[in-house]
């Protein structure tokens, strides 16, 4: 499997300097969700755009209950750049990346759970990923503080929410 390390639409959308660890959690989760299968050319967007707006409400709403400033983001976007019809999948997408249990095996919603989960554990989970590979992606867009930025504002969230630890987690 290639890593794939030049992805314009992520760097376009991605591109100020304060994102660069999520930059690089994006192209972490990216490739793991390309390593599940093979994708054309609309999915592969699908993924990208879904994995460039998934967390990012915690940076531009400052919130750990992150999914809908997240979804709204994304479908602002999404219709500035005449893609309304993605608006509902690439929001489930993101709404569910942090399941527990399985979404459809083999639909874009599971791929994306995951992708997501192979980095959000750091590699401990590999969802049927060759541990090898993920080695190699994780060299090649290293941390940048990422996992710790969402320690701390987990940490914030649980203090002034402590009935409500994880708004993101769903059964």
């Amino acid at each position: 499997m290639k890593i794939e390390t030049e992805i314009p639409l992520i760097d376009g959308i991605l591109a100020e300097p304060k994102l660069a660890g999520y930059r690089n959690h994006v192209y972490r989760m990216v490739n793991f969700c390309f390593a599940q299968g093979d994708f054309d050319a609309e999915q592969k967007e699908k993924i990208i755009l879904a994995g460039c707006f998934h967390d990012l409400g915690i940076w531009w709403a400052d919130t750990w209950d992150y999914l809908p400033p997240s979804m709204s983001l994304a479908n602002q976007y999404l219709t500035a750049n005449g893609h309304d019809d993605w608006s509902s999948e690439i929001s489930m997408m993101i709404d569910l990346h942090h399941r527990i249990r399985k979404c459809a095996e083999g639909s874009l919603v599971e791929i994306f759970r995951r992708g997501d989960l192979v980095d959000f554990s750091l590699g401990l989970f590999k969802c049927g990923i060759s541990p090898e590979f993920v080695r190699e992606v994780k060299k090649e867009f290293p941390n940048a503080g990422f996992h710790r930025q969402l320690l701390a504002h987990a940490c914030r969230w649980t203090v002034r929410h402590p009935l409500n630890p994880v708004p993101v987690l769903k059964w």
